[in-house]
């Protein structure tokens, strides 16, 4: 089949986050089934950097954004047999960053209509159209309302995935016609509203051909108040398209038997080893050096969403017990200062470093014991699966992606690939930690038991993207 993904950013050219990690992952894996496939996305400063000397420049039109006639440049990059077309215009994508500006509406609104518009000009009009989250989520209505009058396009499917609920795209009702130039009973008929906004997720709910979310858990959950922010009743009214699909990671980047960051090298038959780079990280933060302490890493976004408030609140109890802890994060301020202050008062229990560094993250995969993520409601994440493939046992509230992926640890039958708690709360979290310690200061065979049967879990996605690949057929046979 032909297949063309659009979305806000993928790797290796432009990322922020999961979404990112999916659409630099994903199409390269379905080439490898024998699919066509394409990514869009819009030019950014930081890939011009990057990546200007080796894009192609095809051509330019112009597009019309409401009223607005704007400049659409159309570049190309063949990287790991997938055809990437970026949108160029300075004015929108220029910027130092991917989100974050008031007219972020405006920015990603020309996108969609500069990608539609492009699709038949550079002679790929795919079977399935795949858009990401609520930059690109008025493209399936766009398709069957706007461009309908197009043969080409009349036969493309729609699969709009919901990375996280939270971002919608709530603009206001008259952007409608202001951005889009479309007529106001869309929004009347209640086909586009929500809660008196014109809602862009919504819009991708009633018109693309199927929705899916990153984690089977998070599809049921998001159709709950609790998790559903404020969509919930409208993600209901969909279920018979929904369907959950958990993510994948890069096995060939994470990879502890060749990941040039390690110190020393390991696999699950030479776990051994796995020490070295435990000690190697001790001494680099100062921590003392001693291989019957239980090492917890933490890479993370640190916000209350990946449940740090909980982890913050319990910090005195858990550094009463014999353990480390190795942090490596930013976020909002007042967990940052929080993390820094014991690391400043407790330097032989904690080390807190606030950036971000790649080569860094995957040490403290690689070295730690444990791995904290804490969430408060996870849509999929990545974080965990990474820990175990480097036999670092997840500790993990169990909800969205995070259930879906840790088995928890179960006492009469020795399997689980790390430790989970469903009460989101100080009391349950710390007894999980007691419960992980105690095993590793007096049950090493179940401990080496539980890693290697972490490390062993198949998260690849050449796996992973047998599921979508088994949907696309469905939507269009």
């Amino acid at each position: 089949m032909k297949l063309m993904f659009v979305a806000a950013e993928g790797a290796p050219f432009a990322k922020t986050g999961g979404l990112g990690d999916v659409i630099g992952a994903l199409p390269k894996s379905l080439v490898k089934k024998g699919h066509d496939v394409a990514v869009v996305l819009p030019y950014y400063d930081v890939i011009e950097r990057k990546y200007g000397q080796q894009v192609e420049d095809l051509f330019s039109f112009y597009t019309q954004v409401g009223w607005r006639w704007q400049y659409v440049g159309v570049k190309r990059l063949v990287h790991e047999e997938v055809s990437f077309y970026f949108i160029d215009n300075q004015y929108y994508f220029h910027r130092g960053q991917v989100y974050g500006f008031d007219d972020d509406h405006e920015r990603f609104a020309f996108f969609q209509l500069a990608a539609i518009d492009m699709m038949e000009k550079v002679d790929f009009v795919p079977d399935v159209l795949h858009v990401h989250d609520y930059h690109t989520a008025m493209i399936p209505f766009l398709l069957k309302e706007k461009y309908a009058w197009i043969t080409a396009y009349q036969s493309i499917k729609t699969v709009f995935t919901i990375h996280n609920i939270e971002f919608q795209g709530q603009f206001a009702p008259e952007t409608l016609g202001d951005l889009f130039g479309m007529g106001m009973n869309f929004y009347e008929s209640g086909s586009l509203r929500w809660h008196n906004c014109l809602n862009w997720m919504k819009a991708a709910l009633v018109y693309a051909d199927w929705v899916t979310t990153v984690s089977p858990s998070y599809a049921q959950e998001i159709m709950t108040p609790e998790f559903g922010k404020g969509l919930d009743s409208a993600i209901r009214m969909i279920r018979y398209k929904l369907s959950g699909v958990i993510n994948g990671i890069d096995t060939g980047v994470f990879d502890p038997a060749s990941d040039p960051h390690l110190v020393k090298h390991f696999s699950v038959g030479q776990l051994e080893d796995k020490a070295l780079n435990k000690a190697a990280l001790q001494e680099r933060l100062g921590l003392p050096v001693r291989s019957d302490t239980l090492l917890i890493g933490v890479v993370s976004r640190l916000t209350d969403q990946k449940g740090f408030d909980l982890v913050l609140e319990a910090m005195n109890e858990i550094i009463q017990e014999d353990v480390q802890i190795v942090l490596l994060g930013t976020g909002y301020p007042q967990f940052e200062e929080g993390f820094s202050w014991f690391s400043q008062h407790y330097p032989d229990k904690v080390s807190a470093t606030i950036s971000f560094d790649l080569a860094f993250a995957q040490q403290i995969y690689a070295a730690s014991d444990l791995f904290l993520m804490p969430s408060a409601f996870e849509p999929c994440g990545l974080s965990q699966m990474i820990a175990m493939r480097y036999g670092s046992l997840p500790l993990v509230h169990e909800v969205g992606g995070l259930r879906d992926t840790v088995l928890p640890y179960n006492y009469y039958d020795g399997s689980g690939t790390g430790f989970g708690f469903q009460e989101f709360s100080v009391y349950w979290l710390v007894k999980t930690l007691e419960e992980a310690l105690w095993i590793f200061n007096h049950d090493q065979a179940t401990w080496r038991h539980l890693q290697e049967q972490a490390m062993t879990r198949d998260f690849s996605w050449d796996t992973a993207s047998q599921a979508y690949d088994d949907l696309y057929h469905h939507i269009t046979f």
